[in-house]
């Protein structure tokens, strides 16, 4: 018998259960970290974003994310990816740009926990791809949770259209998250079907990868030299992109998806506090309504 990390349990030994415990709380604060330093990853990308481009933006989180993801690699070592890794893996990857440049744009348009309340749609229109791809089974709750969550959103944005504090910017950028909430949804559909047989650590590569050649152009059509600050930015952006996503898989890899599943609506507490400190912003009462709603979508798309 051996533990989460593969290795064996010692023949008769006793159980330890304060050492018990902490392997059991260690998913959730794997967890909760891994929701955090992606948080503060789009904290840095909302300062950037007043100075440089979307797709300039969006490059550079993948470009340079790929030294983190390469340095990874190497330490862990899984072995080369197959052909049909490569393929399917790298045929995300406009999708992946495609949810970034959305997500990227809607920061810098609308305040931090309005983006991230927004992004929790994503969990519904998971549930609806896995039964329109994977032909997973449906029920009653599937219209519910859309209808709720739809409810939610409206009661998020509905009230400022049309007002003079809520600019065509902001709109598109409501807009925007909305696209990045699908298509986020799509790729984790895509992505659920491979998980089993590649190793974390090579999808995260290959993630970063394809994006990164994929935006490359668009970059170049936009492109301002980041100056001295902006690079320590960038270079950090980066490496919260891949170092989010690893602390993710741990904990997923050590507890049931349904057990940390509710873990990424922490993300929220960490935008409003990220919001409040760099940005002065606190979530209207109609954001955390609408939160609520959507949260509660999701969770009733996730008990199917």
């Amino acid at each position: 018998m051996s533990d989460a990390l593969g290795k064996p349990f010692a023949a008769g030994k006793q159980a330890d259960p304060a050492r018990d415990g902490l392997r059991a709380r260690r998913p959730i604060l794997l967890a909760t970290l891994g929701v955090g330093v992606l948080s503060a990853m789009d904290a840095m990308i909302k300062h950037v974003a007043e100075r440089h481009h979307t797709f300039e933006i969006a490059f550079l989180r993948y470009a340079l994310g790929l030294i983190f993801a390469a340095a990874a690699l190497a330490m862990i070592r899984p072995g080369w990816p197959s052909r049909e890794s490569l393929i399917v893996n790298g045929s995300r990857s406009f999708i992946v740009a495609v949810t970034a440049t959305c997500f990227f744009y809607a920061l810098g348009a609308l305040p931090l926990a309005e983006t991230v309340a927004l992004s929790f749609l994503s969990p519904i229109f998971l549930a609806i791809f896995g039964v329109l791809i994977l032909r997973e089974p449906v029920d009653g709750r599937m219209g519910f949770a859309l209808a709720l969550g739809m409810a939610g959103m409206l009661v998020i944005v509905g009230p400022r259209i049309g007002a003079e504090s809520y600019s065509s910017e902001a709109t598109l950028g409501a807009i925007a998250a909305l696209i990045s909430a699908v298509t986020y949804a799509l790729a984790m559909t895509l992505l659920r079907a491979r998980a089993r047989h590649d190793p974390v650590v090579t999808i995260v590569f290959i993630q970063n990868i394809g994006p990164a050649l994929i935006l490359l152009a668009p970059a170049i059509l936009v492109w301002r030299t980041p100056d001295a600050a902006d690079w320590f930015f960038f270079l950090m952006i980066g490496f919260a992109g891949v170092a989010g996503h690893l602390l993710l898989a741990m904990a997923f890899a050590r507890a049931q998806a349904a057990r940390l599943a509710p873990l990424e609506y922490t993300a929220l507490v960490w935008a409003t506090l990220f919001g409040l400190l760099f940005y002065g912003e606190l979530p209207t009462a109609y954001v955390l309504a609408g939160a609520a709603l959507i949260i509660a979508a999701a969770a009733a798309a996730s008990r199917r």
